[in-house]
C-alpha cells in the first residue's frame, strides 16, 4: 500500500479528532472521506501531511512511518478549498513554486508548467495574474501547482467547496479523468456526496473520528452500513422495524423486504423510489411490488409538500395515524398536488435491511 494508517490517533482537549484509525490508499488509487463537520476527516488529512501530530498510531508512506518526518519531506501534495494562491506571483510563478522549492532549474520548470497548464485546461496562461482569474479558473491553477513536484499521494481538501454546482459537476468529471490519465493516488475530504461518489474509486464515511463504513461508491450507496450512514446519504425513510422471513413490520405497516435478509429486531431503509404511489386508494402496486400490509393493502397519505427535480418529482407524504412523513418520488407526469390523498405501496427490491 502507499499509504496506510495504523491505529491514527488524534487527541483535542481530552476528546478524540481521530480515533484509532485504520485505512490504507493502494497506489493509482482514488479515496474520498466523506462525514459532517466534526467528523474528523480533515483531521485526517492534515495527519497524513504532517500538518497535525498523531498522538498515538502510525502514518506510514511506501511502508515508512513517517512520525518524525516533517511535511516539506513527505512528498504528497495539497490542495485546498480556498487554493491559496500567491497574489504576488503570476499564474506560472504559482505553478512553479514546489519546483523553485526543490531546485529546479528555470527551462525545466518553464517546460513543467506549460505542461502542466495545458494538462487543466489553461494553455497559455502563465501571464495572467491571479486575481484576473474566476473560481473555476483559480482552482485549476492550484491543482496545477500541487502536481508540479509530482507528488506520490495528492491530497484536496473541500477541492470544489467554494465553486457553483453547475462548475462542480462538470470539474469533477475532469478531475477524474485527469487523475486517470496521470495515474495519480488521491485521498480527498469533502461532505458532498455527489462529488465523492462521482469522483472515487473507494469511498470512506466518517462518524466522531472513526470509520462508519468503506466501500466503492455502489457498495455504499446500495447497502449503507447502518441508520447514521443512510442518513447522512441523505436518505429520510429509515425506521426500526421487525423483520419475520420476507416482511417487516414498520411503522408504515408491514413491507416486503428482500429473501435472505436479516431477522429480528432491526433498521430498515425504504428507498424514495421502492416507495409506490397512486392516485386515493388504489393499489399501485405493479408485478412483482410489494404492498404497504405485505398482504395486498395499502397505507394512504396526504401529499404534504413536493419539489421538482427535473424530470421526476420528489413527495413528502404524511401517513394517516402517526407514522413518520415518508420521502417519495415519481415521474412528473404523474406526480400528484400537495393536499391530495394517495395510496402508497412498497417494493421489496428497494428496501434495505440494515444492521
Amino acid at each position: 500500500m502507499l499509504l496506510s494508517l495504523e491505529g491514527a490517533t488524534v487527541r483535542f482537549g481530552g476528546g478524540a479528532a481521530l480515533d484509532a484509525v485504520d485505512l490504507a490508499v493502494a497506489e493509482h488509487e482514488i479515496v474520498c472521506v466523506l462525514g459532517p463537520s466534526g467528523s474528523g476527516k480533515s483531521t485526517l488529512l492534515r495527519a497524513v501531511a504532517g500538518l497535525q501530530p498523531t498522538d498515538a498510531g502510525r502514518v506510514l508512506l511506501d511502508g515508512r512511518d513517517q512520525a518524525r518526518v516533517p511535511a516539506h519531506r513527505r512528498g504528497v501534495g495539497l490542495m485546498f478549498q480556498d487554493h491559496q494562491l500567491f497574489p504576488q506571483r503570476d499564474v506560472a510563478g504559482n505553478v512553479a513554486f514546489g519546483l523553485r522549492m526543490r531546485g529546479v532549474g528555470r527551462g525545466e520548470q518553464a517546460e513543467r508548467v506549460a505542461e502542466l497548464l495545458e494538462l487543466v485546461g489553461l494553455p497559455g496562461a502563465g501571464r495572467r495574474a491571479v486575481g484576473t482569474l474566476s473560481g473555476g479558473e483559480q482552482q485549476r491553477v492550484a491543482l496545477a501547482r500541487a502536481l508540479a513536484p509530482s507528488p506520490r499521494l495528492l491530497m484536496l481538501d473541500e477541492p470544489l467547496g467554494q465553486l457553483d454546482r453547475t462548475l462542480r459537476e462538470r470539474l469533477v468529471v475532469e478531475l477524474r479523468d485527469l487523475f486517470g490519465r496521470l495515474g495519480t493516488t488521491v485521498l480527498a475530504v469533502t461532505h458532498d456526496q455527489g462529488e465523492a461518489f462521482a469522483l472515487a474509486d473507494r469511498v470512506v464515511v466518517m462518524r466522531d473520528g472513526r470509520i462508519a463504513q468503506s466501500g466503492t461508491p455502489l457498495e455504499v450507496w446500495q447497502r449503507p452500513a447502518d441508520a447514521f450512514v443512510a442518513r447522512f446519504l441523505g436518505f429520510e425513510n429509515v425506521a426500526r422495524a421487525t423483520v419475520t422471513g420476507t416482511v417487516a413490520d414498520t411503522p408504515w405497516g408491514r413491507a416486503p423486504v428482500p429473501e435472505g435478509s436479516a431477522q429480528g429486531e432491526r433498521t430498515v431503509l425504504v428507498r424514495p423510489s421502492g416507495v409506490r404511489v397512486a392516485s386515493g386508494d388504489a393499489s399501485g402496486a405493479g408485478e412483482g411490488t410489494g404492498t404497504g400490509d405485505g398482504s395486498g393493502g395499502v397505507l394512504r397519505c396526504l401529499v404534504a409538500g413536493r419539489t421538482f427535480q427535473g424530470a421526476q418529482v420528489s413527495l413528502r407524504l404524511r401517513p394517516e395515524g402517526r407514522a413518520p412523513e415518508l420521502e417519495a418520488v415519481c415521474p412528473l407526469r404523474d406526480a400528484p398536488a400537495p393536499g391530495d390523498t394517495v395510496g402508497v405501496s412498497f417494493d421489496a427490491g428497494e428496501i434495505v435491511v440494515l444492521d
